[in-house]
């Protein structure tokens, strides 16, 4: 398996562009089956997760093509298939997206119970019962969900949990069916704010995204569009911590700030300057860097997809401080990583209690998920010494060239190719 390498210690300094939002291109891609005609989305992030989407949708009968400039060409005009077969999503929980619009426009859907990062239960009981809700008749049967509808129609639902995944497959399914649909406890991430915006200019009738009630007025047809996706607003505060476990200045190009607001302010709070100018974001890291208190909680709170790479800045901070995780229970597996070099965390029950460190060291590290990959290659760049980071099969799910962006910005890194 490709690893990573990196010898710790260089300032970053420099300027990076963010890619597109993974959590936005999902969904967005998934709404391809919703319509006729073709669709093109452009700032799509080149990753594992969108290739394995595409595939997916492709056993559907979706055309996927390439425009000159790679932007992405979906038609779902003719859809060719029902099924999404477990080799397919076996590698990523968001293939359950297909499920909703699948059976908005098949009137049936047989889907494998997804894969993913070991990250905690993400149950999927909310989608189903949400489509129930809708007229939908759902069985599990060996591994599989298997749905069908004579029509779906409106319905009043109450997510139990605030799902973003959720939220999007409902709306999706929403989108053609007869009569209103309200979603109370909608999730308001941003991505689901991308996803209604396009359905909108697909003829849609959504109205409430962003707000914890949403509501679709189902329409006949859904016509194709073209869309820009948004900028990966996890991403950009991964660079952000680079800039401060370097005590760098990075310049940061197509970062929407206002999606940022709980990480921005922690950052802010732990002693770095985070700065709007005109054309992007600059981050400096500034030599001591103060612990502060984190709790991950739903969007507008602090996402728990940035929890792994503030606890690497933690590690490095002044003082004592708490991270409390909330949203998944296994979300701390990169902690073991991270005292093998050298970091001083100690685990309690759904919360970690850090204790700065003057410096990490180099060591062989196993990423575990995404977002784990990324906080120990942060070390890495902190550390003194030599940091081989493997299984990075997880970093290339949800980071675009991020070796190649470092490496750019003065990073001593290298990806070792399998052998």
């Amino acid at each position: 398996m490709d690893k990573i390498v990196i010898h710790g210690g260089e300032r970053l300094v420099g300027e990076v562009a963010v890619s597109g939002s993974k959590n936005a291109t999902l969904p967005i891609f998934a709404s391809s089956l919703l319509a006729e005609g073709e669709n093109r989305f452009y700032g799509v992030p080149d990753l594992n997760d969108v290739k394995t989407i595409c595939e997916v949708l492709k056993n559907l009968g979706v055309k996927i093509g390439r425009g000159q400039g790679g932007d992405y060409l979906l038609d779902g005009t003719e859809l060719a298939g029902h099924e999404a077969p477990y080799k397919l999503v076996k590698t990523m929980r968001a293939s359950i997206l297909v499920l909703g619009p699948l059976i908005a426009r098949a009137r049936r859907a047989v889907i494998s119970l997804p894969g993913g990062c070991a990250i905690g239960a993400r149950p999927i009981n909310l989608h189903m019962k949400g489509l129930e809700k809708m007229g939908a008749e759902i069985q599990l049967r060996h591994g599989y969900i298997e749905a069908k509808t004579r029509g779906l129609r409106g319905a009043d639902i109450y997510l139990d949990i605030s799902t973003v995944t959720g939220t999007e497959n409902l709306m999706m399914a929403a989108a053609l069916a007869k009569g209103e649909t309200v979603i109370e406890n909608a999730a308001t991430e941003p991505e689901v704010v991308d996803l209604a915006e396009v359905l909108n200019k697909m003829g849609g009738n959504i109205s409430g995204a962003g707000s914890s009630i949403i509501r679709i007025k189902g329409v006949k047809q859904l016509t194709a569009t073209e869309h820009t996706i948004i900028p990966d607003r996890i991403e950009a505060g991964t660079f952000m911590i680079a800039a401060g476990v370097t005590k760098g200045n990075i310049h940061i190009r197509n970062c929407k700030l206002d999606h940022m607001e709980a990480v921005v302010n922690k950052l802010r709070e732990a002693g770095m300057e985070i700065l709007r100018e005109d054309d992007g974001t600059r981050a400096i890291g500034n030599k001591r860097i103060k612990s502060v208190d984190i709790k991950t909680l739903p969007y507008p709170g602090f996402p728990t997809d940035m929890q792994a790479q503030i606890m690497v800045l933690m590690t490095l901070a002044r003082g004592l401080s708490v991270i409390s995780e909330t949203i998944f229970e296994n979300r701390f597996v990169h902690v073991g990583e991270l005292r093998r070099m050298g970091a001083n965390i100690k685990i309690e029950r759904s919360s970690a209690i850090i204790k700065g460190v003057k410096g990490l060291s180099g060591a062989p590290v196993m990423a575990t998920d995404l977002r784990a990959s990324a906080s120990l290659v942060l070390a890495g760049l902190a550390a003194e010494g030599e940091t081989e980071v493997s299984r990075v099969y997880h970093l290339d799910r949800g980071y675009e060239k991020l070796e190649e962006k470092l490496a750019s910005l003065g990073a001593h890194i290298r990806r070792d190719p399998r052998k």
